[in-house]
């Protein structure tokens, strides 16, 4: 229920505090936001598109 409510907001607004999104350090157009404090959301943008890319305990954003 949380994921959904979050994927809900971040639809409406992608820039929302509450989603604490970030751009992933090391990367070049990888971006994150905050489940809750402990699952995170790996995604990426396109031209009229947003990619959600992953999603998993912090320890996913090892990975990229």
């Amino acid at each position: 229920m949380v994921f959904q409510s979050k994927v809900r907001l971040f639809m409406a607004d992608p820039m929302h505090p509450s989603l604490r999104v970030k751009k992933m350090q090391g990367t070049q157009a990888l971006f994150e936001f905050s489940v809750n404090m402990d699952i995170r959301v790996v995604w990426t943008k396109a031209p009229g598109v947003i990619l959600l890319l992953d999603i998993g305990h912090h320890s996913v954003l090892r990975k990229y």
